[in-house]
């Protein structure tokens, strides 16, 4: 009759688990390696141009 716990610590460790699997895995948003490519590099040129900016504003 005291199984109750030992089912909610069971689904714990199972939903922690499953969670910890997917950590290091790269989703796979349909890109190919050109194309992923293309817009990291357009990412970063925005980020690196946000950056110059408030660095422009600081002085």
């Amino acid at each position: 009759m005291t199984r109750g716990n030992q089912r909610e610590l069971a689904r714990q460790k199972n939903l922690k688990k499953q969670s910890d699997s997917g950590k290091g895995k790269r989703r796979d948003d349909g890109l190919s390696a050109a194309a992923r490519k293309q817009r990291d590099s357009e990412i970063m040129q925005q980020k690196q141009k946000k950056a110059d900016e408030k660095k422009e504003g600081n002085k």
